[in-house]
């Protein structure tokens, strides 16, 4: 029998790793919260991807795939990662479990090449899809014939016997000697003896049910990171979305695309302008002050303002959907033509920005009135990612060689990173109680649903108010929350601080 081609030998080494990392995986998380555990989590995935994919990827192709956009997601990755031991805000930490693994998808997608489509596509993200949800489970079997085969070379093996009969042989030779060994030492040393008997606690500790669950979630992720490793290396360099499409029945192998007339499409972009337009008068006159005399009988200036925010975020969001469509969809023409769609665009930007920049005040005013929420301080960050995004969509506008996926791509990214290192319930936290100083309102029971991230501003507000009804009560919430069943792996600076 042949040897093994030397990228063969790797196959076990990579199952038995992928098994060590199920092990330390449900160690990590099963019973614990995530905190520092879901860096070293992040930490040992990557010690498996990298030893699996050094040297060659994609079967025996030669690895090509040191794409430098690969190599910059390990920043958000990281930042992402670290805030588990840095925060407790449970939106994140919910958010950053879809986020990261996105991103370690599209990372490892990229560095291995496994597709063809440029990354600020959206056929590469179906392809992400494909490869992260279904591809694995196509190799669920690839593991126990990794492991049959080896079982198959052992009995193979006449005159020299393998390294894992070896260690197997040893260890049933040990038993018994073990046994006896054991027993004259405990005999000998109280103090050894005393350690032998914790053993059986020990293992009282671990329920046959907790011991099943462990074990399940080990085989998960030990079988599904193996899978997702393999369906890395073992993949087509061809189109295969493209491939299998060509392969149907009167299917064109290039769809045509849809296109707008320009003159239609200028027509129902000045028309909406002219509304916009109006609109935007209005809002200037409300940022200004002036807009009480255009107020009807009996309306308070003060309620108006904090009124209609959410309705000029939808707004919004549906102009960037025209705003899509006329940069993509309308036919190009003449000089003139063209000159009417870029300017109607432009002037529809120029007003979505003034209504975000309305919408962002009477949201101010609104948490004015009735405080800083979760939800509040989210839309108004959301607002601020619309506006750089309208920002960009201006210049594509203008030049139409930039690339407005790559940049939506990586401000989006920067954006979430962002968000998580907020700290937003610090923040709710310190401006509910900038507002009381001020105002004399605070909702004490909505800061009671704050995590221990918010802890530092409480205990300043509760040194200068004492007495303040119900706040004693959020703190010792607080701190139990942050003693109540603490383990290492749970590690958390937010929570650490309270302790």
């Amino acid at each position: 029998m042949r040897d093994p081609a030397p990228w063969q030998k790797r196959y076990e080494r990579m199952l038995v790793l992928a098994l060590l990392f199920g092990v330390m995986s449900q160690y990590l998380f099963v019973g614990a919260d995530a905190g520092i555990s879901a860096l070293l989590f992040v930490l040992g995935f990557y010690g498996l991807f990298f030893y699996s994919i050094q040297g060659r990827m994609g079967g025996f192709e030669k690895w090509q795939g040191r794409v430098s956009s690969g190599w910059l997601l390990f920043i958000p990755i990281f930042m992402l990662t670290l805030t588990y031991a840095l925060y407790a805000n449970s939106l994140f930490r919910v958010l950053n479990v879809f986020a990261i693994f996105a991103l370690i998808v599209a990372q490892t997608a990229l560095l291995t090449r496994s597709s063809v489509k440029p990354w600020y596509r959206g056929a590469f993200y179906t392809e992400m899809m494909f490869l992260s949800l279904i591809k694995p489970f196509a190799f669920i079997a690839v593991p126990f014939s990794v492991f049959n085969r080896r079982l198959k070379e052992t009995k193979r093996g006449d005159a020299t016997r393998s390294t894992l009969n070896k260690v197997l042989l040893g260890l049933v030779i040990a038993a018994p000697i073990l046994i006896v060994v054991l027993s004259l030492l405990a005999s000998a040393d109280e103090i050894f003896f005393s350690w032998m008997i914790e053993i059986p606690h020990l293992l009282g500790r671990f329920s046959l049910g907790d011991g099943i669950f462990r074990a399940i979630v080990a085989a998960f992720f030990a079988m599904y990171t193996f899978c997702y490793i393999w369906g890395l290396l073992f993949h087509k360099s061809t189109d295969s979305f493209n491939a299998s499409l060509a392969g149907q029945a009167n299917v064109p192998p290039r769809n045509e695309r849809i296109e707008f007339d320009p003159i239609t499409a200028g027509t129902l972009l000045i028309s909406i302008n002219i509304v916009y337009v109006l609109f935007v008068v209005i809002q200037f006159s409300y940022l200004f002050g002036a807009a009480n005399g255009l107020l009807p009988e009996g309306a308070a200036y003060a309620e108006y303002a904090r009124r209609g925010f959410a309705e000029l975020i939808m707004v919004s969001l549906i102009n960037i959907g025209l705003l899509m469509c006329g940069l993509h969809l309308i036919r190009r023409s003449s000089k003139l033509a063209e000159s009417i769609r870029k300017l109607s665009l432009t002037v529809l930007i120029g007003c979505t920005i003034v209504m975000l920049v309305s919408a962002y005040c009477r949201l101010s005013l609104y948490e004015e009135a009735y405080g800083f929420t979760q939800t509040r301080l989210l839309v108004h960050g959301f607002m601020l990612f619309l506006g750089v995004l309208l920002v960009i969509a201006m210049l594509r506008i203008w030049k139409e060689q930039f690339s407005m996926g790559k940049a939506y791509i990586c401000v989006t990214i920067i954006a979430f990173v962002v968000m998580n290192y907020m700290n937003v319930d610090a923040r709710i936290a310190s401006y509910n109680s900038n507002r009381f100083e001020r105002t004399g309102k605070i909702d004490v029971a909505y800061m009671g649903t704050l995590s221990t991230d918010a802890a530092p501003a409480l205990l300043k507000l509760q040194a200068r108010h004492p007495n303040l009804d119900g706040l004693n009560k959020v703190i010792s919430r607080l701190e139990k929350e942050a003693r109540a069943d603490y383990k290492w792996q749970s590690w958390n600076l937010s929570k650490q601080r309270v302790r």
